[in-house]
């Protein structure tokens, strides 16, 4: 055991997963650190190999740790433990890296109170507002009469974890996106469930990886019909036909909508559930409206949306009708919705500048719909810190992939066109040194 190796502490299987965690939140444990083998381990506290391996056990069941078979037990790269230290980015550098809408597009909050000071709901209403629900079919389009009435959850994962939990059990497989949302990754991973990468390009999740998954027996697939992160992939009409003909060869798999982009974007989301006995699409309001106003609403069928709603009920009850008022009042708001308008445009335009630009230097890149460009690289570490070193912070692919190949991420929501030929310059710099002398 070496002097810089993190030691766990304990005498009980319990005891080591509890020490484990707490170096994870003290950030003595890094998200990818590997931890002490189960015989080293044992020898080292004096303990038999089996408590060790119950320890990691527990940690690996909490999605806290992962375990190859033949490798090392690792952190996880965003492990279920809320860590002590916040990771920050210089004040002097451009911050291309958080995913955030631009905040002079979002409608201000503020603005829709008086249109929900009087809400006073008690226990025992309906936890969802009329108006909500028929908003929700208006301004989301959702399919009115397709499933059960809507649920509305705190944001898009939380709406994605409770379909999740609705259907499958530890250890089943979930087909998710390669590259993936973080989140998604994540939480698939935290529950226990083994994620399963689905290789895609600029319209999606290929059909023949989708087409491999299931006949490899996955229980659900989660698809994110446009604006996807990382990637910004979208399907189109055909797209979403192909996989349509590859899911009806498997009716019993639970399949996922995560539609996160609202109304940033002008796409129409090409649906691919129709007709299905389990299925659920979930709509989260956080691009569009706000981060901080955390609702969903999801539709499925009536199996899945009871669930959901029932499990909800046993915890947390609702959703604040305050927050579902402040999203009737955005929603019924034309300048609201004339802002929310500009805003896709805004989007579009400023993505597409990095990408046109990006291709005047012969540099590929992928960014068909949202606020994220996906750029592959040799060495994500390497265009990272040559990139900081410019005044830009991006963010590594590599949280996102599985199989897929290296790529940074750089969020474009508040880049404007200038801006986004001068980053194109420097990312040439940076990753192609023999064409520098072409910008000095």
């Amino acid at each position: 055991m070496t002097l810089n190796e993190f030691v766990p502490a304990g005498s009980t299987a319990s005891e080591i997963a509890a020490s484990i965690e707490r170096g994870i939140r003290n950030g003595g444990l890094a998200p990818g650190t590997a931890l002490p083998s189960v015989r080293r381990l044992a020898t080292v506290l004096t303990l038999s190999p089996t408590t060790v391996a119950s320890a990691y056990r527990i940690l690996r069941d909490r999605g806290v740790v992962t375990s190859r078979e033949r490798g090392r037990t690792r952190v996880s790269a965003n492990p279920p433990v809320a860590p002590r230290v916040a990771l920050t980015i210089p004040a002097s550098t451009r911050d291309l890296a958080s995913g955030n809408p631009d905040p002079s597009l979002l409608p201000s909050i503020a603005e829709s109170a008086n249109l929900y000071r009087g809400v006073r709901k008690m226990y025992g209403e309906p936890s969802v507002l009329p108006e909500l629900r028929t908003l929700a079919v208006e301004s989301l389009g959702l399919p009115g009469a397709a499933g059960d009435d809507p649920v509305v959850v705190n944001g898009g994962l939380d709406g994605v974890e409770r379909v999740l939990g609705a259907h499958l059990r530890p250890g089943d497989r979930v087909a998710v996106e390669d590259p993936c949302f973080t989140g998604v990754l994540d939480l698939v991973r935290a529950m226990n469930l083994e994620p399963q990468p689905m290789l895609i390009d600029e319209f999606g999740p290929l059909p023949s990886e989708l087409e491999r998954c299931l006949s490899e027996g996955v229980h659900a697939v989660i698809i994110t019909p446009r604006c996807q992160n990382p990637t910004g992939a979208a399907l189109d009409e055909q797209r979403a036909g192909e996989l349509r003909a590859v899911l009806d060869r498997y009716p019993a798999a639970l399949v996922i909508e995560d539609d996160h982009a609202g109304s940033t974007t002008s796409l129409p989301r090409h649906s691919v559930v129709a007709g299905r006995s389990r299925w659920a699409i979930v709509c989260s309001v956080a691009k569009s409206l706000g981060p901080d106003l955390r609702l969903a609403v999801a539709v499925g069928d009536p199996t899945t949306i009871g669930r959901v709603e029932g499990r909800q009920l046993l915890g947390c009850g609702w959703v604040s009708h305050i927050l579902q008022a402040a999203v009737v009042a955005l929603w019924a708001s034309p300048d609201v919705a004339a802002l929310l308008a500009d805003a896709a445009v805004v989007y579009d335009r400023r993505r597409t500048a990095l990408v046109d630009a990006l291709a005047e230097l012969g540099i590929t890149s992928v960014g068909r719909s949202g606020f994220n460009v996906w750029i592959p690289v040799d060495d994500e570490s390497a265009v990272i810190m040559g990139l900081l070193g410019r005044g830009w912070s991006v963010r590594a692919g590599e949280p996102y992939r599985i199989h897929s190949k290296p790529a940074v991420r750089v969020t474009t929501a508040t880049l404007d066109v200038d801006d986004a030929r001068r980053f194109a310059a420097d990312f040439a710099r940076v990753t192609m040194p023999q064409r520098s002398t072409r910008f000095a």
